[in-house]
């Protein structure tokens, strides 16, 4: 809804602090609407005067406040939180390592009737016992209270911090001003240390010293929080299972609800070779062809861990998989239509050269993401409301900029209607140097597009040198030619048909899809074929004969005879469909 423009001017009127003393007043009155809220809320006295501290009860109403960015190396960007808010919770499902399946949604039982429906859902599972975290805010004493905690403990592996001797610690301990900024945990780290044998200590906000400057590359190895302490998963559970009227006996299955990918952006450092990569603002939304195209080039900008730009995800990540990037990709897209999540991404680093947002961004958007309905989550949706709009292509000192290679950005309208259930005053949050990153810098915007259309030029053509664009699935190769050459088969990024290949109807229909599903029919079947040989030898082995009878071997036979003759059925082909299928893996001859 649009108010008239003489409303919007008598809302400009209403003071903040109006605004914060509403949100006060929801969030603390109790009682019906008959009550009298003004009795419940005080100030002290002071000097015979009334105080500035608005308390309920015995209770000080204090204000928080969080940091969203930086306009110099020390100037934060803070603003002020409504005062009903509470934080959400985060349970970490999936890191760098994890595991995920996507399972057709008639498979699933107790699902409940808020999931969008789909074809298939999503579920991820983290592999890793510990997470190896980069607290770069650590450094601001107070400031990461769980760095500071885990810090705090004995049993860390730490990378890149200043062991300190203890006359280093004496001298921490004598600023007691300095002292008294880090939490509890830290301190008594400190004070502990020079009553201990122990000759150093680890400080959060003291990095290792290279070449005389504090390292920007800190890390440690922290155990996941909901295996230290499961209450918040058990909680969470619990709600889902209550809420779905899941029986006890019934497992609660929690999919993938949405994408909010993470992007390294930075400004340009022409001096050191450095092309500026800070175009994209707090939230962008591509379709599934420009978002394929982020997923061929995988760029990313120059991480503070790293001596150059986009090299950290490949040094880090490639000894994991030893897949051809072109099967991950075929399996992704199957996944993305599917189960029809949407891609979105958050930026990290920079919004526009001159706007330092560190990992701010990324933070605050799931804050205000899981606030949202499936609904109004919706593409769709937020398109039509004029939430989101799309970028264009434009000429820019000769040259055609695409930057409707990057899809949709939010809009003022969205921070208006949504931003509100997190802030205070949401207009101020998000101004237009950071909504439209090229009111900064128009040079460095059109920069910023020219290096990610030739990054994603320059990884295509790759795929054709190492001919893997023959494993390629019909929508992926045609992406590929696109972004390699331009055009496939007289057809280009916005022609119908193109964008048609990216849709359920076309992949369910196709006989591409089709082939994998009868491709995973077979592979499952020299499976149980292998594992029906293997038990046979082993039943049949004079050295193995008590095991035979122990180990139960002649029903678990039987059981893999049942399962063959399931798994060659035309009802198991059937029962797969809405699953990933299986890929090709090899060059055809």
């Amino acid at each position: 809804m649009d108010y008239t423009s003489e409303y919007n001017a008598w809302l400009e009127t209403i003071p903040g602090y109006i605004y914060a003393i509403v949100f006060i007043i929801k969030r603390m009155h109790t009682g019906g609407a008959d009550a009298n809220w003004r009795n419940q809320f005080t100030v002290d006295i002071v000097n015979g005067n009334p105080g500035h501290e608005l308390k309920f009860g015995d209770r000080k109403l204090v204000g928080t406040y969080l940091r969203v960015g930086l306009l110099a190396e020390n100037v934060w960007r803070t603003y002020k939180l409504r005062q009903d808010f509470a934080p959400a919770q985060k349970l970490q499902t999936e890191d760098d390592i994890s595991v995920s399946v996507v399972v057709p949604q008639r498979a699933l039982d107790h699902m409940g009737s808020v999931l969008p429906k789909a074809e298939a859902y999503k579920f991820a599972q983290n592999c890793e016992f510990r997470l190896f975290q980069r607290p770069d805010d650590a450094i601001h004493r107070g400031l990461d209270k769980q760095t500071e905690a885990d810090l705090a403990r004995g049993d860390n592996f730490i990378v890149n911090f200043e062991p300190l001797a203890r006359h280093q610690v004496q001298e921490i301990c004598n600023r007691a001003i300095d002292l008294s900024q880090f939490t509890e945990p830290m301190q008594q780290l400190i004070n502990d240390t020079m009553t201990s044998d122990d000759s150093f200590l680890v400080c959060s906000a003291t990095p290792r010293l290279v070449n005389g400057e504090p390292s920007k590359n800190p890390r440690y190895l922290q155990t996941r929080p909901d295996l230290m302490d499961p209450v918040n998963r058990y909680v969470a559970e619990i709600g889902v299972r209550l809420f779905r009227a899941v029986p006890a006996d019934k497992p609660v299955r929690i999919p993938v609800q949405a994408v909010l990918l993470g992007r390294r952006n930075n400004p340009p450092d022409y001096a050191r070779g450095i092309r500026p990569l800070a175009v994209y603002g707090p939230i962008h939304y591509q379709e599934l062809p420009e978002l394929f195209m982020d997923f061929v080039s995988a760029l990313t900008g120059k991480s503070p861990s790293t001596t150059g730009a986009g090299s950290e995800g490949a040094l880090t990540k490639g000894p994991f998989n030893a897949l051809l990037p072109i099967t991950d990709l075929n399996n992704a897209l199957v996944s993305y239509l599917l189960t029809g999540l949407a891609g979105f991404s958050t930026p990290a680093g920079h919004i526009g050269p001159h706007v330092r947002v560190d990992h701010d961004i990324s933070l605050l958007i799931p804050e205000i993401w899981c606030r949202l309905s499936p609904e109004e989550r919706n593409p769709e949706f937020l398109i039509a409301e004029q939430l989101l709009e799309k970028l264009e292509d434009f000429e820019f000192e000769g040259q055609i900029i695409k930057a409707s290679r990057l899809g949709y950005r939010i809009t003022k309208r969205f921070i208006r209607r949504f931003a509100g259930r997190v802030f205070d005053n949401p207009n101020k949050v998000f101004d237009d140097s950071i909504l439209q990153p090229e009111t900064q810098d128009a040079a460095a915007f059109a920069d910023g597009i020219l290096y990610i259309t030739e990054a994603q030029e320059r990884i295509a053509k790759l795929y054709f040198e190492d001919t893997s664009i023959d494993l390629a699935c019909p929508p992926l190769k045609a992406l590929l030619h696109i972004m390699a050459h331009g055009e496939f088969e007289g057809l280009t990024i916005t022609s119908p048909e193109f964008r048609k290949m990216f849709t359920l109807e076309y992949l369910l229909a196709s006989e591409w899809y089709q082939q994998r599903l009868l491709l995973k029919q077979e592979r499952d079947k020299q499976l149980w074929e292998r594992n029906i040989r293997a038990l046979e030898k082993f039943q049949t082995s004079e050295e193995f004969a008590q095991e035979v009878i122990t180990m139960n071997i002649d029903d678990r036979l039987e059981a893999a005879h049942q399962r063959l003759e399931w798994v060659t059925s035309a009802e198991y082909l059937d029962s797969i469909r809405g699953s990933l299928g299986a890929d090709r893996l090899r060059m055809e001859s």
